[in-house]
């Protein structure tokens, strides 16, 4: 057996499913792979999936797209690469409760925004609020990463950006009214999220082992589409902490978007560059990042 090392984002929901369906129906054993899975709340996110894949903690990770950019172009620059698209669609948005009357990025004005300090996070945020036609002056909070959503269920914070496709069901199941705002209806082509990492240099020595771990793990995103009963008991035994979640309803709104056979993994190469362009545009990296190679289709298609 190898052991292969997934650096999760978050502690395990919905977005992970593939993974964990592969584990359990033992598709990785039956040929040969045993997979150990990083959580998060192992050290309070002190280490972040990126860095645990810079320092080879982990063989994959999963971060947003943003991700890939940042470990190219710092000092000490690492080789990643997004090798495998979770999502085909965007599933997040910048949230506000419904009760506290905000219903335009534009009246965050002077707000608190509970930031997670991603990579370009706070620019995206703000220039959501300026292309509302506010002016993107938000008091920004660094609360613990884990506990960020609670900050606005508490009123701690105006404002926070969520996955529809899990804090949004949770919300829908603790009969919290959100009002929801999307990147792409704010002029800001956001990227695919979350994706999964490697180093190019890794996938080099071990594109045959990465090539078969990144198909068995489509086939557990597509077996959760297909046989939801059994995938959301899988996902039960990895989330089971997060009763106020209905989880059947998590696999129901998120199923669609992990695509079908031919396209379950894939990035498209003009979504990328439009969200890089928007980034060089918008000041936040040089242009030497569109001729980066960020991401690859090999190993869903080898």
């Amino acid at each position: 057996m190898t052991t292969i090392h997934l650096a999760l984002d978050w502690t395990p929901n919905i977005n992970h499913i593939g993974f964990l369906i592969a584990k359990e129906l033992g598709l990785y054993e039956q040929q040969g792979i045993e997979l150990s899975i990083i959580n998060p709340a192992e050290d309070n996110y002190q280490v972040t999936p990126g860095k645990k894949l810079e320092l080879d903690h982990a063989d994959f990770a999963i971060a947003p797209f943003e991700t890939v950019i940042s470990l190219n172009n710092k000092t000490n620059k690492v080789d990643a690469v997004a090798v495998f698209a979770i999502l085909q669609n965007d599933l997040s948005s910048i949230v506000t409760l419904e009760k506290s009357g905000i219903v335009s990025p534009k009246e965050l004005d002077g707000k608190v925004y509970a930031s997670y300090k991603a990579r370009y996070e706070d620019h995206i945020v703000k220039q959501m609020i300026v292309n509302a036609g506010g002016t993107g002056s938000i008091e920004i909070s660094y609360p613990e990463k884990l506990g960020i959503w609670n900050t606005l269920l508490e009123g701690n914070a105006a404002s926070t950006w969520i996955f529809d496709n899990w804090e949004g069901v949770e919300a829908e199941s603790k009969n919290v009214a959100l009002n929801k705002f999307k990147m792409g209806d704010y002029g800001i082509p956001y990227g695919y999220s979350p994706v999964v990492l490697a180093k190019q240099s890794n996938i080099a020595k071990n594109k045959e082992l990465y090539g078969k771990f990144i198909n068995l793990t489509k086939e557990g995103f597509l077996y959760a589409q297909s046989n939801p009963k059994a995938s959301v008991d899988i996902l039960e035994k990895y989330a089971g902490q997060y009763q106020d979640i209905d989880l059947a309803k998590t696999l129901e709104v998120t199923a669609q978007h992990f695509g079908d056979k031919e396209t379950c993994g894939i990035m498209q190469a003009e979504r990328v560059s439009s969200f890089i362009k928007w980034i060089v545009d918008n000041g936040l990296e040089n242009e030497g990042i569109l001729k980066q190679t960020l991401f690859t289709n090999a190993l869903v298609r080898p």
